[in-house]
């Protein structure tokens, strides 16, 4: 007997859009029937995607999920719901919680606690500091998706800036390195320029120019050159600039590509002229900046310069939130509304149902050879997103976060995560009768495994 049905489903897969049936068991898809009527077995369960859209289920390789250390604003539990509820299947996991996970030892614990608590596939990235080399040495393949450098200004001492170890790791990480590139010494020179004209009431507004474009681009640079000297495999996260486009090449598919790199939703959505009305609620590193850098930020990734969509997923409280420019925390939550946010910019025509699923399904896993999954493909995990046509607005009566707020709220969007999937269990639901979400008993995530 069957576990599960999916009936007259339009599945987004591959470069392809197509009518088909999915039959899931064991957790797997077991059969794709492109003909409705060519199934007469036994079922357990059945549901009916008629009118409805199946992408693969959406692999976000970098959000901070605050746990440990870090619970107030969010936990494994809180944000890996707040993620099946946006269609986000897997994550991959920041280092900077505390204590921090620079360790193979904190690795390991964290794994532990997303196996009794993530309704979402998992993993968890080394973080590097300029003294601990040897530890990501002792990293085994396959153990983590790949090495976390902070070149730019971070919490406690994940910044990175000895020469000599960015050397080190370049030259012997056992596994991909991912990048956060901005240039510290500009990010510190700049403030000093606005503190002398400002003061402390620097406005929120000047945060692009105090995280500017030229800090951006010397460190992407300097990652890239890093690389490339040392034959080192770099994803450098969350472009912002336009400028940084120049750095990386459209020549070669993303998992052929030596140097990737990552835009996030937030860096597609807004731009600088939007600081007056949100504040800190957009203040992120790197920062929001202007529209021309939003605009070539989105051609980019329709000429595959850029590689992969994701979130940067950083909530903070709003008490955190609400202060002033230095003292505001940079980061906002966004697992839940990323998907319906790209399906609003496709609908708007930036980008076909095939290019979005490419960049937020099929990329994460080519680049970070996550193994059996991210597409629809018999054999495969039954990590599934089903997607229908509804209007809905973001208001704290449907926010999912522990944070409990969204830079968001207020937007309407005109597609909503009906149903997902994750290891062919329906961990989420939106129930149109209640407009509610319902969510399912236990921790079905799988800790993710790798092509090696």
């Amino acid at each position: 007997m069957i576990d599960l049905l999916i009936k007259n489903a339009r599945i987004v897969n591959e470069g392809r859009i197509f009518d088909a049936n999915l039959l899931l068991h064991q957790g797997r898809i077991h059969s794709i029937l492109t003909r409705p009527d060519n199934f007469t077995g036994n079922v357990r369960r059945t549901i009916d995607a008629s009118g409805k859209t199946v992408i693969p289920g959406v692999i976000d390789d970098q959000v901070h999920f605050r746990e440990p250390g870090l619970t107030h604003k969010a936990d494994i539990y809180t944000e890996s719901r707040s993620a099946v509820a946006g269609g986000i299947t897997s994550f991959m996991e920041m280092p900077n919680t505390i204590p921090q996970t620079t360790t193979i030892e904190e690795l390991e614990k964290k794994y532990e606690i997303a196996a009794g608590n993530s309704l979402a596939n998992y993993a968890f990235y080394l973080g590097a500091t300029n003294d601990n080399i040897e530890e990501i040495r002792k990293l085994k393949p396959g153990q983590s998706p790949g090495v976390k450098i902070f070149m730019g200004a971070s919490t406690g001492n994940m910044l990175v800036d000895d020469e000599k170890t960015l050397d080190a790791i370049f030259a012997d990480s056992p596994a991909l390195i991912a990048t956060h590139c901005e240039d510290e010494s500009i990010i510190r020179s700049q403030t000093e320029i606005y503190i002398s004209k400002y003061g402390k009431d620097v406005p929120i507004s000047c945060h692009p120019e105090i995280r500017s474009e030229e800090a951006c681009y010397r460190s992407s640079a300097r990652a890239v050159e890093l690389a490339l000297r040392h034959k080192a495999r770099l994803h450098i996260l969350h472009i912002s600039t336009r400028k940084e486009l120049d750095l990386f090449s459209n020549i070669l598919p993303a998992d052929k590509k030596q140097i990737t790199a990552e835009v996030c939703v937030h860096h597609l959505w807004f731009s600088d002229g939007d600081y007056d009305k949100l504040g800190s609620l957009i203040k992120w590193n790197p920062a929001i900046k202007s529209a021309g850098d939003r605009e070539g930020l989105r051609k980019g990734l329709l000429d595959n310069f850029l590689d992969v969509i994701a979130t940067d997923h950083a909530p903070h409280t709003l008490e955190e939130k609400n202060n002033t420019y230095f003292e505001a925390p940079s980061g906002g939550p966004l697992v839940q509304h990323s998907l319906p946010a790209m399906m609003e910019l496709s609908k708007e025509g930036l980008m076909d149902l095939p290019t979005l699923v490419e960049k937020m399904c099929h990329a994460p896993a080519r680049i970070f050879n996550v193994q059996e999954r991210g597409f629809i493909r018999e054999g495969y995990f039954a990590d599934l997103v089903i997607l229908e046509d509804a209007e809905w607005t973001v208001n704290k009566s449907n926010i999912l976060y522990k944070c409990g707020w969204s830079p968001f709220e207020g937007q309407s969007f005109s597609t909503r995560v009906a149903s997902t999937l994750v290891n062919g269990n329906p961990v989420y639901e939106w129930d149109q009768l209640a407009n509610d979400h319902l969510f399912t008993e236990g921790t079905p995530g799988m800790r993710l495994q790798y092509n090696l």
